[in-house]
């Protein structure tokens, strides 16, 4: 995957002040065409960039809230076409501008755009327009940013040793921009473009104000869940308004807390219906769940067939199964073992249960 590069314009960010919050500039340094960028330095620092940027996966509903890379889709109003999207219009006067000059123009002034995002940082940025010409006639647009290194310094010689190096930057933590996005060799999505920064980061969603994500897979989830939810409640407390708001207001509240406790409410053929929903529209949908200081990682798909919640007194027992058992990293004195019959191990939890109940009265 070969990307020639037409035009490439390089500015330089300085912010001054305490996190990156105090006076911002740029600079501009130079444009150039193909030919000289194919000459210049830059095609060696760059190297492969383009051709990683396309390649790089991303999912349109993710698995996590917070992911490296994304899909975004210019947003318009019902009946309103792409040029009606402010953001789309930067992009398409870079892909259309006729002469390096009108280029160079057309980049400063997405640059000035990008330097009024709120937690701007130093650093260099280029604003790339390549053709991918084994595939497609019409341009891509790159908007590359690299941060500003601390503390790097040069060998030089016996002497000095070392000498400072100012405005270091490095490709390995690039943040990029790339549009048209291509889902696949040989297709464009015109609507959406792709972006990569650090998961935490939200620099192009301030830059890219009209630009909108997909919501991620546990996103998707909650949403759903909650449907679920309020469903029971509406049927449970039909003739009650007054549980039926208490009712709301407790399950919101569970919701939104980070670790959340069984709530004891459903029967399993319940949950296993409501789950058989989530899992159509995504079968490899995990759950997680700890049990004292063990951890369980399972697919969803899994509760009801392979995987069973249970109580024995005020214990809880989560009962897997499977076809072999596997183990790895350090040698354990278990992986010796001889299994017992599963009726023992029951009887046991019992008995240990029974005790702890037995302690607790007296």
């Amino acid at each position: 995957m070969k990307f020639d590069v037409e035009y490439i314009s390089f500015f330089v960010i300085q912010v001054d002040g305490e996190d990156n919050q105090g006076n911002k500039r740029c600079k501009h340094y130079q444009t150039l065409d193909g030919d000289d960028y194919a000459e210049s330095e830059l095609s060696s620092f760059l190297g492969s960039e383009f051709t990683k940027i396309a390649k790089r996966n991303a999912e349109r509903n993710p698995k996590a809230e917070q992911v490296p890379t994304k899909i975004g889709r210019f947003g318009a109003e019902p009946g309103y076409d792409l040029d009606s999207n402010p953001n789309y219009n930067m992009f398409a006067r870079l892909r259309t501008a006729e002469t390096m000059d009108l280029f160079q123009e057309h980049a400063e002034a997405m640059v000035q755009a990008y330097m009024d995002t709120s937690a701007i940082r130093g650093g260099a940025v280029f604003i790339v327009r390549a053709k991918y010409n084994k595939l497609f006639d019409e341009p891509f647009i790159f908007v590359l940013k690299c941060d500003f290194e601390q503390k790097i310094a040069r060998i030089t010689d016996e002497r000095s040793l070392l000498n400072k190096v100012e405005m270091a930057i490095n490709a390995k933590n690039m943040k990029s921009i790339m549009y048209p996005h291509m889902p696949e060799e040989g297709m464009l999505e015109l609507w959406e473009l792709k972006i990569h920064q650090s998961s935490h980061a939200r620099y192009f969603e301030d830059f890219l104000k009209y630009v909108e994500y997909e919501k991620s897979m546990p996103e998707m989830m909650n949403e759903q869940v909650l449907g679920f939810v309020h469903q029971y409640i509406d049927q449970v407390f039909e003739d009650n308004e007054e549980a039926k708001e208490r009712e709301t207001q407790e399950m919101e509240l569970w919701a939104c807390s980070e670790q959340r406790e069984l709530q004891q409410k459903w029967t399993p053929e319940q949950v296993v219906e409501a789950s058989n929903i989530l899992i159509e529209q995504k079968p490899d949908i995990e759950m997680k769940l700890k049990l004292g200081n063990m951890t369980v990682k399972a697919l969803l798909a899994d509760f009801g067939d392979r995987l069973h919640i249970a109580k024995m007194g005020s214990r809880y027992v989560i009962v897997m199964e499977g076809d072999g058992l596997l183990f790895d990293k350090g040698i354990s004195p278990v992986e010796l073992l001889d299994p017992e019959p599963l009726e023992q191990i029951v009887e046991r939890i019992q008995r240990k249960a029974e005790e702890e109940e037995a302690v607790e009265v007296w």
